[in-house]
Protein backbone atom coordinates (compact mmCIF):
# COMPACT_ATOMS: atom_id res chain seq x y z
CA UNK A 1 0.00 0.00 0.00
CA UNK A 2 1.26 3.27 -0.67
CA UNK A 3 0.96 6.29 1.43
CA UNK A 4 0.45 9.78 0.41
CA UNK A 5 2.62 12.50 2.09
CA UNK A 6 2.29 16.32 1.06
CA UNK A 7 5.73 18.05 1.40
CA UNK A 8 5.58 21.58 2.30
CA UNK A 9 9.33 22.65 2.47
CA UNK A 10 8.05 26.30 3.04
CA UNK A 11 10.89 29.04 3.78
CA UNK A 12 14.65 29.36 4.68
CA UNK A 13 16.38 25.83 5.74
CA UNK A 14 12.78 24.45 5.68
CA UNK A 15 13.56 24.14 1.78
CA UNK A 16 17.01 21.96 2.44
CA UNK A 17 15.97 19.55 5.10
CA UNK A 18 12.46 18.75 3.75
CA UNK A 19 13.78 17.13 0.71
CA UNK A 20 16.72 15.78 3.16
CA UNK A 21 13.39 14.32 4.45
CA UNK A 22 12.12 12.86 1.83
CA UNK A 23 15.63 11.32 0.31
CA UNK A 24 15.68 9.18 3.29
CA UNK A 25 12.05 8.28 2.94
CA UNK A 26 12.86 7.33 -0.64
CA UNK A 27 15.67 5.10 0.44
CA UNK A 28 13.30 2.88 2.20
CA UNK A 29 11.61 -0.30 1.22
CA UNK A 30 8.17 1.42 2.20
CA UNK A 31 5.90 2.77 -1.29
CA UNK A 32 5.27 6.83 -0.67
CA UNK A 33 3.53 9.01 -3.16
CA UNK A 34 4.98 12.52 -2.40
CA UNK A 35 2.68 15.94 -3.45
CA UNK A 36 4.69 19.00 -3.23
CA UNK A 37 2.54 21.87 -2.43
CA UNK A 38 3.78 25.27 -1.04
CA UNK A 39 3.19 27.81 1.81
CA UNK A 40 4.88 30.75 3.51
CA UNK A 41 6.86 34.10 2.56
CA UNK A 42 7.25 33.39 -0.40
CA UNK A 43 4.02 32.27 -1.74
CA UNK A 44 2.40 35.30 -0.01
CA UNK A 45 4.14 37.26 -2.56
CA UNK A 46 3.45 35.99 -5.54
CA UNK A 47 -0.27 34.87 -4.58
CA UNK A 48 -1.19 37.50 -1.60
CA UNK A 49 -1.57 34.61 0.56
CA UNK A 50 0.39 32.78 2.61
CA UNK A 51 -1.66 29.63 2.63
CA UNK A 52 -3.13 28.59 -0.89
CA UNK A 53 -6.40 26.62 -0.69
CA UNK A 54 -4.52 24.07 -3.28
CA UNK A 55 -2.39 23.53 -0.42
CA UNK A 56 -5.13 23.24 2.14
CA UNK A 57 -6.78 20.66 0.14
CA UNK A 58 -3.68 18.96 -0.70
CA UNK A 59 -2.80 18.60 3.06
CA UNK A 60 -6.31 17.61 3.80
CA UNK A 61 -6.51 14.61 1.08
CA UNK A 62 -3.01 13.20 1.97
CA UNK A 63 -1.94 10.64 4.38
CA UNK A 64 0.48 12.88 6.58
CA UNK A 65 2.62 15.89 6.05
CA UNK A 66 6.08 16.86 6.27
CA UNK A 67 6.07 19.94 6.71
CA UNK A 68 9.67 21.86 6.71
CA UNK A 69 8.99 25.64 8.66
CA UNK A 70 7.69 29.37 7.45
CA UNK A 71 9.10 32.60 7.94
CA UNK A 72 7.12 36.07 8.93
CA UNK A 73 4.02 34.45 8.18
CA UNK A 74 4.41 31.56 10.40
CA UNK A 75 1.16 31.61 12.20
CA UNK A 76 -0.97 32.18 9.17
CA UNK A 77 0.49 28.89 7.99
CA UNK A 78 0.76 26.41 10.90
CA UNK A 79 -1.82 27.31 12.76
CA UNK A 80 -4.07 26.40 10.14
CA UNK A 81 -2.62 23.85 8.75
CA UNK A 82 -2.96 22.22 12.30
CA UNK A 83 -6.50 22.66 12.26
CA UNK A 84 -6.52 21.24 8.64
CA UNK A 85 -5.77 17.68 10.35
CA UNK A 86 -7.44 17.49 13.16
CA UNK A 87 -4.67 18.09 15.01
CA UNK A 88 -4.57 18.64 18.79
CA UNK A 89 -1.47 16.72 20.09
CA UNK A 90 1.61 18.37 19.29
CA UNK A 91 4.48 15.44 20.71
CA UNK A 92 8.15 16.91 20.97
CA UNK A 93 10.42 14.45 22.03
CA UNK A 94 13.71 15.97 23.21
CA UNK A 95 16.89 13.38 23.65
CA UNK A 96 20.67 13.64 23.89
CA UNK A 97 22.64 11.53 21.26
CA UNK A 98 25.75 9.47 22.05
CA UNK A 99 28.40 12.16 20.15
CA UNK A 100 26.61 15.11 20.26
CA UNK A 101 27.53 17.58 22.85
CA UNK A 102 24.85 18.03 25.30
CA UNK A 103 24.50 20.04 28.37
CA UNK A 104 22.90 17.56 29.92
CA UNK A 105 24.12 14.04 28.78
CA UNK A 106 21.13 12.15 30.52
CA UNK A 107 17.88 14.22 29.31
CA UNK A 108 15.20 11.84 27.25
CA UNK A 109 11.65 13.24 27.52
CA UNK A 110 8.97 13.95 25.49
CA UNK A 111 6.35 17.02 26.27
CA UNK A 112 2.62 16.35 25.28
CA UNK A 113 1.44 19.62 24.30
CA UNK A 114 -2.61 20.16 23.83
CA UNK A 115 -2.52 21.66 20.37
CA UNK A 116 -5.70 23.47 19.62
CA UNK A 117 -6.41 26.64 22.06
CA UNK A 118 -4.70 28.52 25.08
CA UNK A 119 -3.18 31.81 24.20
CA UNK A 120 -2.45 30.43 20.89
CA UNK A 121 -6.12 30.60 20.09
CA UNK A 122 -5.71 33.76 17.93
CA UNK A 123 -8.21 35.74 19.99
CA UNK A 124 -6.20 39.71 20.51
CA UNK A 125 -8.10 42.84 20.22
CA UNK A 126 -6.38 46.70 20.71
CA UNK A 127 -9.20 47.78 22.65
CA UNK A 128 -8.18 51.91 23.02
CA UNK A 129 -4.79 53.02 21.49
CA UNK A 130 -2.24 51.68 23.37
CA UNK A 131 -4.43 49.04 25.47
CA UNK A 132 -4.29 45.41 23.86
CA UNK A 133 -5.71 42.44 25.37
CA UNK A 134 -5.23 38.72 24.49
CA UNK A 135 -7.92 35.86 25.36
CA UNK A 136 -6.23 32.30 26.85
CA UNK A 137 -9.34 29.80 26.10
CA UNK A 138 -9.28 26.44 27.56
CA UNK A 139 -12.01 23.93 27.83
CA UNK A 140 -12.60 20.83 29.57
CA UNK A 141 -13.45 18.78 26.38
CA UNK A 142 -9.51 19.55 25.00
CA UNK A 143 -8.10 19.55 28.49
CA UNK A 144 -9.21 15.44 29.01
CA UNK A 145 -8.43 14.94 25.59
CA UNK A 146 -4.56 15.86 26.07
CA UNK A 147 -4.73 14.55 29.16
CA UNK A 148 -5.78 10.67 27.67
CA UNK A 149 -3.44 10.83 24.68
CA UNK A 150 -0.10 11.72 26.97
CA UNK A 151 -1.82 8.70 29.61
CA UNK A 152 -2.03 6.52 26.54
CA UNK A 153 1.32 7.67 24.88
CA UNK A 154 3.46 6.99 28.68
CA UNK A 155 1.99 3.80 28.90
CA UNK A 156 3.19 2.87 25.51
CA UNK A 157 6.64 4.71 26.32
CA UNK A 158 6.45 2.50 29.90
CA UNK A 159 7.06 5.67 31.38
CA UNK A 160 5.67 8.79 34.15
CA UNK A 161 3.71 11.58 33.40
CA UNK A 162 4.23 15.04 34.79
CA UNK A 163 0.95 17.79 34.46
CA UNK A 164 2.82 21.64 34.39
CA UNK A 165 0.44 23.79 34.51
CA UNK A 166 0.75 27.49 36.73
CA UNK A 167 -3.06 27.33 38.31
CA UNK A 168 -1.58 29.29 41.73
CA UNK A 169 -1.63 32.45 39.20
CA UNK A 170 -4.01 31.75 35.90
CA UNK A 171 -6.54 29.83 38.59
CA UNK A 172 -9.54 29.97 36.65
CA UNK A 173 -8.29 28.69 33.09
CA UNK A 174 -5.05 26.54 34.38
CA UNK A 175 -7.49 26.16 37.21
CA UNK A 176 -9.68 24.14 34.40
CA UNK A 177 -7.12 22.58 32.96
CA UNK A 178 -5.59 21.26 36.03
CA UNK A 179 -8.89 19.82 36.87
CA UNK A 180 -9.59 18.30 34.03
CA UNK A 181 -6.31 16.24 33.27
CA UNK A 182 -6.66 15.00 37.13
CA UNK A 183 -10.17 13.96 36.37
CA UNK A 184 -8.89 11.57 33.47
CA UNK A 185 -6.44 10.60 35.76
CA UNK A 186 -8.25 9.73 38.80
CA UNK A 187 -11.00 7.76 36.27
CA UNK A 188 -7.87 6.15 34.68
CA UNK A 189 -6.37 4.96 38.19
CA UNK A 190 -2.78 7.02 37.05
CA UNK A 191 -0.30 7.73 38.83
CA UNK A 192 1.17 11.12 37.82
CA UNK A 193 3.30 14.23 38.88
CA UNK A 194 2.02 17.90 39.52
CA UNK A 195 4.81 20.93 38.67
CA UNK A 196 4.37 24.80 38.61
CA UNK A 197 5.83 25.18 34.88
CA UNK A 198 8.01 27.73 36.07
CA UNK A 199 9.48 25.48 38.51
CA UNK A 200 9.63 22.63 35.95
CA UNK A 201 11.40 24.95 33.77
CA UNK A 202 14.35 25.32 36.44
CA UNK A 203 14.51 21.47 37.66
CA UNK A 204 14.84 20.07 34.20
CA UNK A 205 17.63 22.67 33.75
CA UNK A 206 19.23 20.75 36.55
CA UNK A 207 17.30 17.23 36.92
CA UNK A 208 15.96 16.41 33.53
CA UNK A 209 16.53 12.75 33.77
CA UNK A 210 13.84 12.71 36.40
CA UNK A 211 11.43 13.57 33.51
CA UNK A 212 9.34 11.41 31.62
CA UNK A 213 6.29 12.81 29.24
CA UNK A 214 5.27 16.08 30.32
CA UNK A 215 2.20 16.83 29.59
CA UNK A 216 1.37 20.71 28.85
CA UNK A 217 -0.73 23.58 27.70
CA UNK A 218 -0.30 25.28 24.61
CA UNK A 219 2.07 27.93 25.53
CA UNK A 220 3.98 25.94 28.22
CA UNK A 221 4.40 23.28 26.13
CA UNK A 222 5.88 25.31 23.40
CA UNK A 223 8.29 27.16 25.74
CA UNK A 224 9.44 24.63 27.93
CA UNK A 225 10.41 21.95 25.06
CA UNK A 226 12.67 24.33 23.55
CA UNK A 227 14.63 24.60 26.65
CA UNK A 228 14.82 21.46 26.40
CA UNK A 229 16.31 21.58 22.96
CA UNK A 230 19.35 23.61 24.82
CA UNK A 231 19.98 20.58 26.70
CA UNK A 232 20.25 18.23 24.24
CA UNK A 233 22.48 20.47 21.59
CA UNK A 234 19.94 22.56 19.98
CA UNK A 235 16.58 23.11 18.04
CA UNK A 236 18.28 20.77 14.85
CA UNK A 237 17.78 17.72 16.99
CA UNK A 238 14.11 18.29 17.65
CA UNK A 239 11.46 16.35 15.67
CA UNK A 240 7.42 16.90 16.09
CA UNK A 241 4.54 15.56 15.58
CA UNK A 242 1.01 17.22 15.41
CA UNK A 243 -1.42 14.65 15.80
CA UNK A 244 -4.73 14.48 15.09
CA UNK A 245 -7.50 11.07 15.14
CA UNK A 246 -7.18 10.66 11.38
CA UNK A 247 -4.16 13.16 9.73
CA UNK A 248 -1.23 14.46 11.07
CA UNK A 249 1.68 16.58 10.05
CA UNK A 250 5.08 16.32 11.24
CA UNK A 251 7.76 18.87 11.24
CA UNK A 252 11.15 20.05 12.80
CA UNK A 253 10.74 22.44 15.89
CA UNK A 254 13.15 24.72 14.53
CA UNK A 255 12.03 27.51 12.50
CA UNK A 256 13.26 28.94 8.60
CA UNK A 257 16.68 30.07 10.42
CA UNK A 258 17.06 32.79 7.51
CA UNK A 259 20.64 33.59 8.69
CA UNK A 260 22.27 30.81 7.00
CA UNK A 261 19.53 29.28 4.88
CA UNK A 262 20.93 28.73 0.98
CA UNK A 263 24.49 27.98 2.23
CA UNK A 264 23.64 24.30 2.37
CA UNK A 265 25.10 23.76 5.88
CA UNK A 266 21.61 23.22 8.04
CA UNK A 267 21.39 20.64 10.36
CA UNK A 268 18.62 17.89 8.49
CA UNK A 269 18.48 15.60 11.98
CA UNK A 270 15.32 16.96 13.07
CA UNK A 271 13.81 17.09 10.12
CA UNK A 272 14.59 13.21 8.99
CA UNK A 273 13.82 11.95 12.89
CA UNK A 274 9.89 14.00 12.16
CA UNK A 275 9.62 12.00 9.23
CA UNK A 276 10.82 8.97 11.61
CA UNK A 277 7.84 10.06 13.57
CA UNK A 278 5.61 10.00 10.37
CA UNK A 279 6.72 6.77 9.68
CA UNK A 280 5.55 5.22 13.24
CA UNK A 281 2.38 7.22 13.15
CA UNK A 282 1.67 5.39 9.67
CA UNK A 283 2.34 1.90 11.13
CA UNK A 284 5.23 1.59 9.68
CA UNK A 285 7.52 0.89 12.88
CA UNK A 286 10.01 -1.07 11.81
CA UNK A 287 11.32 1.58 9.22
CA UNK A 288 11.03 4.35 12.23
CA UNK A 289 13.00 2.25 13.73
CA UNK A 290 15.22 2.20 11.24
CA UNK A 291 15.34 5.53 10.47
CA UNK A 292 16.09 6.80 13.79
CA UNK A 293 18.99 4.31 14.28
CA UNK A 294 20.79 5.59 11.11
CA UNK A 295 20.24 9.25 12.67
CA UNK A 296 21.67 7.84 16.05
CA UNK A 297 24.61 6.35 14.19
CA UNK A 298 25.94 9.40 11.92
CA UNK A 299 25.15 11.83 15.09
CA UNK A 300 27.46 9.41 17.05
CA UNK A 301 30.39 9.02 14.29
CA UNK A 302 29.92 12.06 12.00
CA UNK A 303 29.28 13.63 9.63
CA UNK A 304 27.93 16.69 11.58
CA UNK A 305 26.81 20.07 10.23
CA UNK A 306 28.59 23.01 11.75
CA UNK A 307 25.92 23.83 14.70
CA UNK A 308 26.84 20.77 16.12
CA UNK A 309 30.74 21.65 15.84
CA UNK A 310 31.25 19.76 12.44
CA UNK A 311 32.00 21.01 8.81
CA UNK A 312 29.47 19.08 6.84
CA UNK A 313 27.10 20.16 4.58
CA UNK A 314 23.07 19.05 4.54
CA UNK A 315 23.68 16.59 1.62
CA UNK A 316 26.94 14.98 3.40
CA UNK A 317 24.38 14.47 6.43
CA UNK A 318 21.31 13.10 4.52
CA UNK A 319 24.07 10.98 2.15
CA UNK A 320 25.52 9.46 5.68
CA UNK A 321 22.37 8.53 6.64
CA UNK A 322 21.18 7.26 3.98
CA UNK A 323 24.48 5.29 3.45
CA UNK A 324 22.99 3.65 7.27
CA UNK A 325 19.76 2.62 5.92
Amino acid sequence: MSHEIAVLPGDGIGREVTPAAVDVLDALDVEFGFADCEAGDAVAEEQGTPLPEETVETVREADATLFGAVGETAADVILPLRDVVGSYANVRPARAYPGVDALQPETDLVFVRENTEGVYSGIENEIAPGVTTLTRVVTDDASRRIAEFAFDYAEERGSDVTVAHKSNVMRVTDGQYLESVRAVGDERGEEYDEALMDALAMHLVLRPEEYDVVCCPNLAGDVLSDLAAGLVGGLGLLPSANVGDDNALFEPVHGSAPDIAGQGVANPAAAILSAAMLLEWLGEDEAGEQVRTAVEGVLSDGPRTPDLGGDASTDDVTEAVVDRL
